[in-house]
C-alpha cells in the first residue's frame, strides 16, 4: 500500500510544472500574450515617469509603485477610433483606505499602451460617498525593456 502511495505521489510531483516569470519588452509581445490568454501583470513606478501635464513639471513625482493584473482590455487597430497607432487600454478600480486623508476611496487606474511602446497612466482617487474625484494624476512613460529605464514593467508567468 505504501509503495502505491509513493508511486502515485511521484507521478503527481513529476506532472507539476514550475512557472517562470518573464518580462514582456514591447507592445507586440504584450498583445501576443493577451491574445493567447496569458495573465499579464503590470507594475508602475510613478517616480520614474514624466508628468503628462507640462504645468506639473516642477512638481516632484510621487515615490510610489502600484501594480495590477490585466484581465479586461480593449485593443484598437490604427484608425478604429481616429487613432494613428494601434493601442491597448485597460483599467481597474479597488476600494482602499485613503492614503491622502480619512476614510476610503476608490483607487482607479487606467493604462493606455501604444504600438510605439509609449504609455499613458491615469491614477485617480474617487470619494466613495460623493463619487467626486479627489486626486487625478496622469503620467507618461514607456514599456521597460530591461535597458531603457521605462517606468512600466510587464510580466507574464509561463510554465517551463
Amino acid at each position: 500500500m505504501n509503495l502505491k502511495l509513493i508511486i502515485w505521489s511521484l507521478i503527481f510531483v513529476c506532472q507539476v510544472i514550475p512557472a517562470q516569470t518573464l518580462r514582456l519588452t514591447d507592445f507586440e509581445k504584450l498583445i501576443n500574450a493577451l491574445n493567447t490568454g496569458e495573465r499579464v501583470r503590470v507594475i508602475m513606478h510613478y517616480g520614474q515617469c514624466q508628468w503628462a501635464d507640462e504645468n506639473m513639471a516642477d512638481t516632484p513625482l510621487p515615490k510610489a509603485v502600484s501594480g495590477m493584473d490585466i484581465d479586461t482590455y480593449e485593443y484598437f487597430e490604427p484608425g478604429v477610433v481616429h487613432n494613428k497607432l494601434a493601442f491597448v487600454v485597460f483599467s481597474n478600480a479597488k476600494l482602499i483606505q485613503n492614503p491622502k486623508g480619512k476614510g476610503y476611496v476608490y483607487n482607479y487606474g487606467k493604462i493606455r499602451i501604444n504600438s510605439d511602446n509609449t504609455v499613458t497612466i491615469t491614477a485617480r482617487y474617487i470619494d466613495v460617498k460623493r463619487f467626486k474625484t479627489v486626486m487625478d494624476e496622469t503620467f507618461k512613460t514607456t514599456i521597460n525593456d530591461g535597458t531603457n529605464g521605462g517606468a512600466l514593467d510587464l510580466f507574464v508567468s509561463r510554465k517551463e
